[in-house]
């Protein structure tokens, strides 16, 4: 069988549908390139935000417009909000909620594998390694903790397993990914179950890279950041912050303060030189006003980020949030977007120039269509190179020569 897999949305997703590729590989599929080659496609969807769930519409039509033979399986957290309306769309075969996913799956691992089949269940140069998924936050926006469940975590064991076996396949990077990584082992009676799982990935493991994705701040102490003392802990950190005035964050339920995201901030830099450091900002949120909006600006301007992951508020059925006091307007919402991504770029590129002239490990990922190569340094700088040899898939000291809108020129040196 001809399988097509798509992911949408957060990283965990992208380990889940990378996860989905090798066992159907292993059982003998063929995981293809293009929607039109499948017999059948499945998307791994999102619905954090109804922008989110937008896309995954789309994306579902597309598929069917790309190929109206193959059947296509509507998986995730978009199939558990919306079941019903997914299972009308031209097309769809099966809409799978989060808890069915496991089971679905294995009805195809089960299957006869084709004899096309030998393509390598592998999406990406990077692995991404699922080590928690649900949540136990009480966040008052937040759908994703009603359609993940509570905090479940993978033995450490288990986890380490498949971080070696992706370094014996050659990736040079693994991403850590979850719904809420930073609770790691809570579940499993585990303290500093984060820190823990870190130490033991770079002690008992010869991954090249290892890179975190998103951590609630709350869940990290100071000596968390000690851990970067090893050199191949990837000097990116995603520290969700969504709103720099305290009372808006006191409507969410978010349970920090911005002094005490400020000091961790400080703390995380001094210990890791060249950090790139990046968060969401959510902008709208019921009862923010013009003043709580400006003192949010004014503390993302302090903090200096990397990088900003921008979106309004978008209430979501069945969350506290969407019952709130105070709406903001739908165009107030997306006027204050707007201000806070121009903020966003503009700390992006003073990061972004002290790296120009320097040498740096790059991660080289693909060669597009215009015959350039492209890569990610260990602090997620976006470079691009021409080079005559084949680059995919190795960490190459790089020299970042030039930069234009965000991208570096590289000219590679080793």
């Amino acid at each position: 069988m001809r399988v097509y897999l798509h992911s949408l949305g957060c990283r965990l997703n992208w380990s889940e549908i990378e996860a989905m590729a090798r066992r159907l590989a292993t059982a003998g599929h063929a995981v293809v390139d293009e929607p039109s080659q499948a017999d059948v496609c499945i998307v791994n969807t999102c619905a954090v935000t109804a922008e989110a769930e937008r896309k995954t519409r789309h994306a579902v039509r597309a598929l069917h417009r790309a190929n109206p033979r193959a059947r296509i399986a509507v998986v995730g957290c978009a199939a558990t909000l919306a079941p019903e309306t997914f299972a009308q769309f031209p097309g769809v075969a099966w809409v799978v909620p989060n808890e069915g996913k496991e089971t679905f799956v294995e009805r195809f691992v089960g299957m006869e594998g084709s004899e096309e089949a030998g393509k390598r269940g592998r999406l990406r140069t990077r692995a991404f390694v699922k080590a928690q998924d649900g949540c136990d936050n009480h966040c008052t926006y937040c759908i994703v903790r009603i359609l993940r469940g509570p905090g479940r975590s993978r033995p450490l064991e288990e986890v380490l397993a498949e971080v070696q076996e992706r370094t014996t396949e050659g990736y040079q990077e693994v991403v850590l990914t979850g719904v809420n990584l930073g609770s790691y082992g809570r579940d499993l009676g585990m303290e500093r179950g984060l820190h823990r799982l870190v130490e033991a990935v770079l002690t008992h493991t010869d991954v090249p890279r290892l890179r975190l994705s998103s951590v609630e701040p709350w869940d990290l102490d100071e000596e968390f950041f000690r851990l970067w003392e090893n050199p191949r802990l990837c000097r990116q950190l995603h520290l969700p912050l969504q709103a720099g005035c305290d009372a808006t964050l006191r409507r969410m339920g978010r349970p920090i303060t911005t002094a005490r995201y400020a000091a961790l901030v400080e703390t995380a830099h001094a210990a890791i030189p060249d950090l790139a450091l990046t968060t969401d900002m959510m902008v709208g949120f019921p009862g923010e006003d013009e003043a709580a909006f400006a003192e949010s600006l004014a503390f993302v301007e302090r903090m200096g980020f990397a990088r900003l992951h921008v979106f309004p508020f978008s209430p979501r059925p069945g969350t506290p949030a969407a019952r709130l006091p105070d709406q903001v307007p739908v165009a107030v919402r997306r006027e204050r977007a707007h201000r806070m991504r121009e903020v966003g770029k503009r700390l992006a590129e003073t990061y972004q120039q002290q790296f120009v002239g320097r040498e740096m490990g790059v991660l080289w990922e693909h060669r597009r269509d215009d015959g350039l190569w492209y890569g990610l340094t260990d602090n997620y700088l976006r470079v691009v190179t021409s080079f005559g040899e084949r680059l995919t898939g190795r960490i190459v000291r790089t020299r970042l020569v030039a930069l234009h809108s965000g991208l570096f020129v590289g000219e590679v040196v080793e």
